[in-house]
């Protein structure tokens, strides 16, 4: 193995070890944001958000970045990479409130396929049937842990925690065009930070509702495991290409069940298993046929 080579192995290796945590981190966040109690999603959303601004905006003058675009052709995509990461945001934690922590997690890792979808659609990057295939049975997938019935409202938080995966879906690909054209990591992660702290502030003000000590720490535990989830994806995708890594990304469906378990007493259902063995199953033939076709 030469030089260049070892060194793409080296990379490759610590994009999964940061896409790993990352995982870990997110799980770990949905955790906290369920023990804060009943309190409006928007409320959640705002601290979570808060914390990770207030750790963006440090990272910047770490690292000596200025917080302004790199290139002002580039706002269109941050604006809509902060606006669908708002609807992953509310879809995802309202489906914490109500479901399986572990079903929430899953409807959420929905992203990658529609990240794929979206980028086809709209950045024009190559869709093949094999992807089409494997976005086709993620959704198949879905349905099993959905359970979508002719009362389409009781099963509101499944929905909503879909929608949540689609939005996330499109940020994603929002992320890749800002990245793409010079936009820093560091600056993506602030911009939709400071819109959404923005976007939830009028909520806390005018239906903000008293909270005790230990959900006010609960909350901002919450936004310090999200902002240490976003910078640590971002690194790994830093290291590595996504075709190389993102399969890793599945492994919050393990954590967050066993977390689930051990905190809250969640037992997913086996039409749940179904649906998790299947999306988890497309995820990584999709990375083995990437792997194969490299």
């Amino acid at each position: 193995m030469d030089i260049d080579e070892k060194s793409k192995s080296s990379d490759r290796l610590r994009g999964v070890a940061f896409i790993i945590l990352s995982a870990f981190f997110f799980a770990l966040m949905s955790t906290f944001l369920r023990l804060s109690g009943d309190l409006p999603t928007t409320q959640k959303a705002f601290f979570r958000n808060f914390v990770a601004l207030i750790l963006a905006v440090a990272m910047l003058k770490k690292k000596d970045i200025p917080f302004k675009p790199h290139d002002k052709k580039n706002i269109p995509a941050l604006l809509i990479r902060s606006s669908c990461g708002l609807i992953g945001i509310l879809g995802n934690f309202y489906a914490v409130d109500h479901l399986v922590l572990s079903d929430a997690s899953m409807l959420n890792k929905m992203s990658p396929f529609f990240a794929v979808l979206f980028s086809f659609l709209f950045l024009k990057e190559k869709l093949t049937l094999f992807q089409g295939l494997t976005i086709a049975a993620a959704f198949t997938g879905s349905l099993f842990v959905i359970k979508p019935t002719a009362g389409v409202l009781s099963s509101l938080p499944a929905l909503a925690g879909f929608a949540g995966g689609v939005g996330a879906g499109a940020a994603y690909a929002a992320v890749r065009y800002a990245g793409s054209h010079g936009e820093k990591g560091p600056f993506i992660v602030a911009f939709f930070s400071a819109f959404s702290t923005l976007f939830f502030l009028p909520f806390l003000i005018f239906d903000y509702h008293q909270m005790t000590a230990a959900q006010l720490i609960f909350l901002l535990l919450a936004g310090l495991w999200a902002a240490c989830g976003q910078f640590s994806i971002t690194a790994a995708y830093t290291c590595a290409p996504a075709k190389e890594i993102s399969v890793y990304d599945y492994t919050q469906l393990i954590f967050a069940t066993l977390i689930g378990f051990i905190i809250f007493g969640d037992v997913p259902d086996v039409y749940s298993f179904i649906g998790y063995a299947i999306i988890v199953g497309a995820a990584v033939a999709s990375f083995l046929h990437v792997r194969k076709k490299a």
